[in-house]
Order: structure tokens, then sequence, then C-alpha cells
């Protein structure tokens, strides 16, 4: 089918079938335009998953592009970490461009202004433009250096460039309405002094483009069609369009703003979460606390889900905010279909099976992946000493309590039915091990498997158990309470809960590192790193879900 044909599924693709059922354009191409100043976070997932999404969706062109016109917080660090998260998430970028790339054409650009009467050298302070700016309510001032001749700022300008003036004594300005009602068209600074050594043109240039000037000319200069940025920028849409008219560019981007994806609880502004790493609150920007999406792929989120995550949320005009069980639903969603199922017990209590002999013991299948119909099997062992997990079995069981009690039955997965014979208990009255036995031929098909019994346990052999330490995370910010809205004061002191001398069935050591498993009744974890001789296991999700699609 042609492209004119394909239907549209928010308002941007509205106005793209729009341009292209109109001849405007007969190919579309965006750009994904990451400033390189810190990791990728979640919220940079869905502008991915939209200017991608519109080049696979209407056989387009997506390049990546970094603006790096501000050296002093920008690194080769970032810039890598940039690549690899796209890649990881699934996008295919055809050109990988840097801003940096334009200087010499942005600084040509400018002195077009300049020749034209509408850009002049300005020796304020930051301070005294600040002031003179005005409000809202009312117009600003203009500076007593606006009317310079063309001459005078021309030569200004290219001093500036020379580096004969210090850092901040001059900037140069667009002469745009300082009665403008729109803050951002009140002769905004376009270029600024600052020595500082750039990550690629190292300490060529002195003078760097301000955002808002540099931008809509590298939007233009790459021919881009739909420039799409979120909504904060809506006001600065004047100036985007103010630039690339006057800077004579043809043909012109169109600049389209969506709503920025909030998530209740996550940190979504990369100054703060640079501070949480450089505090050392978070052991850097890939810790699996981090809502960055480096982080998310240590925690062992799958790509496919903050992708589904993405598309779930859609595409909207109107800031709102987004549950985190929508997330969480989306990776449990994933990770149901895809993740082996192992057995893992926190709490070991010792279990004595007092009719399995010393040597002896029993094989049983465990299907690795009941929602695969492909899914592969492994073997478990049960042998004379197993560990269960202490809170199933209860001295005192509580109302509605199912699993192991004195003289009660429950069910091994997988295995027997075994019923409680006696409790040990240690000097201060505390149940230190059990004594049960098996029931023969109660495994799935023997003749008493039908033998009733209200729960099913996870266990794993005492000869066979392998040590595991897990490690839980929670939200870095505690729920927002009226009074409190500084992250500083809602940072979450226990975001990270480590259990160790947890229990596991060999299973969980077999698969590959970084290897994502559900461990039964417990919640999806994966295998991240051996410390010390011991494997630790990040929680990915729970189990229990909390989102209602409804």
């Amino acid at each position: 089918m042609s492209k004119t044909d394909i239907i549209p599924t928010n308002f941007i693709e509205n106005i793209i079938v729009d341009d292209l059922n109109s001849g405007k354009h007969d190919k579309i191409l965006t750009r994904f335009p990451p400033e390189p100043n810190g990791y990728l976070h979640i919220g940079h997932a869905k502008s991915l998953a939209i200017n991608f999404g519109i080049k696979n969706k209407f056989g387009g062109t997506c390049y990546l592009r970094y603006d790096d016109t501000n050296p002093e917080k920008e690194e080769q660090e970032y810039v890598d970490s940039i690549k690899e998260d796209i890649k990881w998430l699934g996008h295919v970028w055809d050109k990988e461009l840097y801003a940096s790339d334009y200087f010499e054409t942005m600084y040509q650009c400018a002195v077009l202004l300049i020749k034209k009467g509408l850009a002049f050298v300005c020796d304020y302070s930051d301070e005294e433009i600040s002031k003179t700016r005005g409000s809202f309510n009312e117009p600003g001032v203009e500076s007593k250096y606006r009317n310079r001749s063309v001459e005078e700022n021309l030569k200004l300008f290219e001093n500036m460039r020379k580096g004969l003036y210090e850092d901040g004594s001059r900037v140069l300005r667009a002469k745009i309405d300082m009665a403008s009602p729109n803050m951002n068209m009140r002769d905004p600074v376009i270029y600024r002094i600052l020595r500082s050594t750039h990550h690629r043109t190292k300490d060529k240039w002195v003078i760097y483009p301000m955002y808002d000037f540099a931008h809509p000319i590298e939007d233009a200069i790459e021919h881009i069609t739909h420039s799409i940025c979120t909504l904060e920028f809506e006001d600065h849409r004047p100036l985007y369009d103010w630039v690339v008219d006057n800077c004579e560019f043809d043909p012109k981007p169109r600049q389209i703003e969506f709503a920025r994806l909030n998530i209740k609880n996550t940190i979504m502004s990369k100054r703060f979460l640079k501070k949480l790493v450089d505090d050392g609150f978070v052991e850097g920007w890939d810790d699996p606390r981090m809502p960055t999406i480096s982080g998310m792929r240590n925690r062992g989120y799958p790509p496919e889900a903050i992708n589904e995550f993405c598309e779930r949320i859609g595409v909207a005009k109107a800031n709102s905010e987004v549950e985190p069980s929508l997330l969480e639903f989306c990776i449990r969603e994933n990770l149901n279909r895809t993740a082996d199922r192992a057995m893992v017990v926190e709490s070991p209590l010792l279990v004595t099976i007092e009719n399995i002999g010393e040597d002896e013991s029993f094989e049983f299948d465990i299907v690795d992946n009941p929602q695969d119909e492909n899914s592969k099997t492994h073997k478990v062992v049960l042998k004379r000493e197993i560990f269960i997990e202490s809170s199933d079995f209860a001295l005192v069981p509580p109302p509605k309590y199912h699993r192991l009690v004195e003289g009660g039955k429950t069910r091994l997965k997988g295995a027997y039915i075994i019923e409680h014979v006696k409790t040990i208990l240690d000097c201060d009255g505390n149940v230190e091990s059990l004594v049960c036995r098996y029931i023969p031929d109660s495994a799935s098909g023997g003749e008493n498997a039908r033998i009733k019994v209200k729960a099913t346990i996870q266990w794993v052999s005492k000869a066979d158990a392998v040590d595991v330490e897990l490690h839980n995370f929670e939200s870095l910010l505690t729920d927002e309470v009226e009074g409190v809205k500084n992250f500083t004061d809602r940072l979450n002191q226990n975001s990270r809960q480590i259990i160790k001398g947890a229990k596991g069935e060999p299973f969980v050591l077999e698969g590959e590192e970084n290897k994502r498993y559900q461990f039964m009744r417990s919640a999806y974890y994966k295998r991240a790193k051996k410390v010390d001789g011991v494997w630790q296991f990040y929680r990915i999700v729970s189990l229990k879900e909390s989102y209602s699609l409804m």
C-alpha cells in the first residue's frame, strides 16, 4: 500500500499523513536529538519510540543527532552510553550526527543575522539581562547596546570568536521584540563566550550557540520534516521558526510538541539523577534503582517490555502522570512468557524426611516455562534433608492458613506430598527444624496424587542447594506528602534491601549471566554478578499484578 493509505493512530501521525497526502513531503525524516550530558532515562524511551516508530511505520528516515553545544556538561561517556541504550531497545538510526559538525555554519548564520540587523553584541551580564527581561505583566527593557551598528557588531562578534574577551563579558542576542508576550522572543541570547574543552572539537571554539538557536539550524540543515519534541518547547516554537526563516533555510522543518512521560514517584530529571550519582546515593548511572535505560537493563527489564509500555501510554498533547504499575505490568507480562521457573528459598527452614534413607534420592522433571509449549525441563532431586520457606510452616497458624502445620500435609512443587511428624524447637521456643515423611506414590500421576492438600510449596535439597543473595529494589522516592516536594527530602533510604542466606536449586546457576527467572511464589529475578563466591540476583518485578487494564 502507499504511504498515504497508512492509518494514523495519534495526532502526530495525523499531521504526517496530511503532509503526505497534500504533497508537502514525499519522504518523512525525523531525528532523536539527545544532549550528551547524562544517561538516557525512561522518558527518552518514549521519544525514541515516537521518532523511530514514525520511521518504521512510514518507511522514513531517523537520525541520531547529539546536541553537543554545551561542553561544560557533555562527555564522551554519555555519547557512548546513549548509543548502547538505543541499540539495546532495538532502534536503528540511519545516520549518526553531531551539532558540533555545524558550528561553522551556525557561526555564519549568526553573522547573517547581524548583517540583516537582527542580532547584536550585548555587554550585559546574565543578571542584567534577566533584570531587564520584564515579566508576563510588563514588557522588557531594551539593552543600551541594542542599536550598535552592523559593522561594530560584526567586529565584536569576530573578536568573541578569536577569544579576545573574558567568559560572560559579552553575548550575541537576537533582536526581536522586548515587548513580546512570549518571553522567549525578548531578544534571546544566541551565543555566549565559554572556554571549555569540547569532547569533539577540543579547544577550537571559545563561543558556543545556545540550544534555541542551534537546534532549528540543525533540523534545517538535515532537512528534518517533523521536529518532534516535548511540550515544554511549545513556547519556544516561535523562536524556532524565527531562526529558520531569518537564516533563510528552505525547506523548513516543522516543530511538533507532545506530552512528556511522567511516572509517579520516578525521577525524570537528568540533573537530579546526576546528583544521585555524584553524591554516591546510587552506585552509578546503571544502578538497578535508577530510571535510566542502563539501570533498567542492569536490573533485568526486557527491552520489549519497555517498548510495549511506551506503546500503551500512547502519544498525547496534555501532560499527565502514569502509574509505575503499568510499566511493571508490561514487564511481568513479558517475563511470564519468557522467564524460566526456579525454586529459591529466601528464609530456609530445615526439614528432615524421615522415610527417605541417607543415600536415597528421587528425581523429578520440572518444566522450565509452562507458558512455552516448546519448553524444556530440568531435574530436581529430592533427598532426606531439604529446605522449605520458614513462612510455609506455622506452629500457631493464623486464620485461612493453608500451608504446613503440625499434623498437616502439603505438596512439594513437582514432587511428593509430605506430612508433618515433629517440630524441633530451640531453647527459646522458636522453630529450629521439622521432621516430616513423604507419602509414597503421591507425585503427579501416582495413586496417592489425588490426596487433597491446599498448598504447593517450593523447596530445595540441602545437599544440592546453592547460596544466593537476593537484592530487592523499591522506588528511589517515597510517596509525595503535603509540603514535601523536594526530591532530596523524599529519597527512599530503604530503596535497596539485601537478603543473605537464601538457598536455590542448582538450575539458577546453569543459565548464562543476566538470565531472567521466575522464582516460584516470589518474584522475577535476574542473575547479576558473583561477589565473594556468592551470586547476586536482582529482583526485576514482583509476581503480584497491581495494574488493571479496565
